[in-house]
């Protein structure tokens, strides 16, 4: 989509607001042609070629009314302008933000973490900005016009020759915009590496320092930072010679001004009054001018961000960018509605047929894989590394984008897993967890509306009674960064009284217990199948889970090796039995 395109539908989110301050702006710039009139009349009437009944004094007064005006209309026009801004930056973000929540949960970003929050930030604001100037040029274009007819019916040879200069500079500045476009791209690009590396570094610090790479990685990182220094400075050298060029054509105009007005003055033909006018306008012309340059130049840039936004969209359409969404600026925010559990979320019978996913890089995955779960029962599936037991739930989920199968619920068909497989039909635990600079409650909770009892009977099942005894405060202590505060069991329970807490009809667990000792397993098992007619599926090696499962499935190499119970499986597959051997086989009873 044409970058005018995505600046139009942004305008037309807010009409009025974008209306108010283009007029806004509009009216300041009309005020700098009143105060060159003003300029005129004050010094034709000093030098006695005008004759106004206000005199002097009259005239210094209104100068000083329209300077007094101009000020509170600059503040006016700077806080719409801000509002304008923040909208339509806002606007961006907030679109960005809600596509990227609806892409496949388990499927990796297009950018690394850095990368992407320079693409909320930087390209966001890149949008935003343009937007800004698109009717600021207009304005100040229709003023410049009429400052140049003006002077053009002054004196039409002195305005034809020090605009020369100014027409000059508008070629320039044209020719100029694809090498600066270029420019912009290598530098916004070599500041999203360093921002990315950033992002690295911190997601990853104790994997940098166990494998003794902290040299490597700030020499990596001194590299990128060079990078983005050279960048950088090559665009803000043109960006700054372009600004020169500019600003030195009013100086041009102003000298040929002096020369050609010499004569004219000295013939009256021109009054001292109309050489300042020349002066203002020419100044003000040339203001334009340089705002045109830079517009241009930054015009290609912008359609870049833009492109590089869309990539964030997980293919929705481009217009999904601009979509007129609400933003709740002001007043409350609104309510989370909690889940409420329908007739139909029930859970009887839950089934899928040929799922398939296979991952883009390595081409591993799942084939073909059939489950059926019952209400009330326990599915286990096991297997070795990189079987596909963690692929089999995530496309399950929908947190990857199945290639072919079908599931069921109930026995009606589910289009749409990742939004149907949601609180209160599916509570989902992860391999790793994931924790927030928020409470212990908070990080339960998640956005459910708090229920004290709910929260405290999730907490006794995910065995962390004696764990709130040393904590400083109880479910309001703060966890810190992804739950830095707290043990790796203490992260898994919290993430298992998160999921008990929705009291979700079908409980899907991707080893849970990883963790935890095997009589804390042993119990928060015990404390999950207190309810009769609790489901789980299970990604697991632990015997606790083994033992208890009405059901089991082994794959081997993303397809199912063998099912049924365990002492079918230990009797009947090698795998099974390789598996119980060399993984199981040291664990305690």
């Amino acid at each position: 989509m044409p970058t005018w395109r995505y600046l139009l539908k942004m305008a037309c989110y807010k009409p009025g607001l974008y209306a108010l301050h283009a007029v806004l702006w509009g009216v300041f710039g009309l005020t700098a042609l009143l105060a060159g009139l003003l300029t005129r009349a004050f010094f034709d009437t000093l030098t006695g070629h005008a004759h106004l009944p206000l005199g002097v004094t009259g005239l210094v007064v209104l100068m000083v009314v329209l300077a007094v005006g101009r000020v509170a209309l600059w503040l006016t026009a700077g806080f719409i302008e801000i509002l304008m801004r923040f909208t339509m930056s806002g606007l961006l973000r907030r679109n960005l933000l809600r596509y990227v929540l609806k892409r496949p949960g388990a499927q990796a970003l297009p950018y690394s973490i850095g990368e992407t929050i320079s693409r909320f930030r930087d390209d966001a604001h890149e949008a935003e900005d343009k937007l800004d100037w698109s009717d600021e040029i207009v304005g100040q274009g229709l003023l410049a016009v009429g400052a140049f007819l003006v002077l053009l019916s002054i004196n039409s040879l002195v305005a034809l020759v020090t605009i020369l200069p100014l027409l000059i500079v508008t070629i320039i500045a044209r020719r100029a915009s694809l090498t600066l476009g270029r420019y912009r791209d290598a530098s916004s690009q070599a500041s999203s590496q360093v921002t990315g590396a950033i992002g690295d570094i911190l997601t990853a610090v104790q994997t940098v320092q166990a494998a003794g790479a902290e040299e490597r990685a700030v020499a990596r990182f001194r590299r990128l930072n060079e990078q983005r220094r050279k960048a950088m400075l090559t665009d803000r050298v043109a960006t700054q010679a372009l600004s020169a060029i500019t600003s030195n054509a009013v100086s041009v105009g102003t000298g040929l001004i002096m020369l050609l007005a010499a004569n004219s003055l000295r013939e009256s033909s021109m009054t001292v009054g109309d050489f300042a006018l020349f002066i203002s306008y020419l100044s003000f012309i040339a203001d334009f001018t340089s705002d045109l340059g830079r517009f241009l130049a930054d015009y290609k840039q912008t359609g870049v961000a833009f492109a590089r936004m869309n990539v964030l969209l997980n293919g929705a359409s481009p217009d999904a960018l601009v979509e007129a969404t609400p933003l709740y600026l002001r007043g409350s925010l609104p309510a989370i509605a909690s889940p409420v559990h329908e007739v139909s979320d029930k859970l009887a019978l839950l089934e899928a047929k040929g799922l398939t996913y296979y991952h883009q890089q390595s081409r591993h995955g799942i084939a073909a894989i059939d489950l059926r779960l019952r209400r009330g029962s326990l599915t286990v599936v096991t297997g070795r590394t990189g079987s596909g037991k963690t692929t089999l739930l995530q496309t399950l989920l929908g947190l990857l984008p199945r290639e072919k199968g079908e599931i069921r619920w109930n026995g009606k068909i589910v289009d749409d897993a990742a939004a149907f497989f949601v609180p209160p039909r599916i509570a989902y635990t992860a391999q790793v967890p994931r924790l927030f600079s928020e409470t212990l409650k908070q990080n339960i909770l998640l956005g459910l509306q708090e229920n004290p009892q709910a929260v405290l009977a999730a907490v006794r099942g995910a065995v962390m009674e004696q764990d709130l005894q040393t904590l400083e405060a109880g479910l309001d202590t703060p966890v810190g960064t992804r739950g830095v505060k707290l043990s790796g069991g203490q992260i898994q329970r919290t993430a298992a009284a998160r999921m008990l807490v929705r009291a979700a009809e079908l409980l899907v667990i991707d080893d849970l217990s990883s963790a935890l000792d095997v009589e804390t397993e042993r119990t928060l098992w015990e404390h999950i199948f207190a309810h009769e007619d609790a489901t789980c599926l299970v990604v697991t090696h632990r015997r606790a889970a083994l033992q208890r499962a009405d059901h089991i499935i082994v794959l081997n190499d993303g397809r199912i090796d063998a099912e049924g119970t365990l002492d079918e499986l230990l009797l009947s597959n090698e795998e099974m039995r390789r598996l119980w051997q060399d993984d199981y086989g040291n664990e305690p009873e």
